[in-house]
């Protein structure tokens, strides 16, 4: 089967960071830092060793903050572009529709801004007449009964043991085919594709950490630190 590679990447940075308060009450989460540097920068070095040559950054929260640190990204050899969003944000999908003009070209990669993977996105690929390929790992403890299962190279929503979605993921724009403006969250569109067997996956090769609380940061920064 024919495979698509993507040529532009988004980093999904608007949200408020609930769970890292009181950290995130002066810093967007993206800026946290790790082993000596932002969160956001280990995704924008893997993003230009990978080749991606264009970035587009959504965030709300103290976006201010991220458009100050990061700037045109030239720093990386990428060119950043940034989609504003309402202070509440616009949950995943609303944010990668309202990015959308911004992407210009398809497919196109998204990944969460609160992960860290040593995940090589050049292997990013989506199958030809799928509307996303998703990134599966093994169950975290915080997250043990999983999200989707792996069949044949399908995700599903069907019988069978259960993946967790890494916040990778490869889409083209028919998965947000009908949507309006505003906050929805994405996994209502993704169930939708699930159950037309337009939904591609695989489990992600390497190392990944949802960095969603304290705890998780102070792990992957000794984890780092260590390495």
């Amino acid at each position: 089967m024919t495979e698509e590679r993507p040529l532009r990447a988004m980093i999904l940075a608007a949200g408020r960071g609930e769970r890292m308060r009181p950290l995130t009450d002066s810093r967007p989460k993206p800026l946290l830092e790790v082993a000596g540097k932002p969160l956001i920068h280990y995704h924008l070095e893997a993003l230009a060793r990978a080749g991606f040559r264009q970035v587009v950054i959504n965030h709300a929260h103290l976006g201010w903050m991220i458009e100050q640190a990061l700037g045109d990204g030239s720093r990386w050899g990428l060119r950043i572009r940034y989609a504003a969003e309402p202070p509440a944000a616009l949950e995943t999908g609303g944010g990668i529709f309202n990015a959308l003009p911004l992407l210009e070209q398809e497919p196109f990669l998204v990944v969460n801004g609160d992960i860290w993977s040593d995940y090589d996105y050049s292997r990013a690929r989506v199958p030809e007449g799928m509307s996303a390929h998703l990134l599966l790992v093994d169950n975290p403890d915080h997250h043990p009964t999983g999200d989707f299962t792996l069949q044949h190279g399908l995700i599903l929503e069907g019988e069978g043991p259960r993946l967790t979605f890494s916040g990778i993921g490869v889409y083209h724009k028919a998965l947000f085919q009908g949507q309006s403006p505003g906050a929805f969250p994405l996994a209502p569109l993704l169930r939708k594709a699930m159950s037309r067997s337009k939904v591609s996956g695989e489990r992600l090769i390497g190392r990944w950490i949802d960095v969603g609380t304290p705890a998780r940061l102070s792990e992957l920064d000794r984890m780092l630190k260590d390495h």
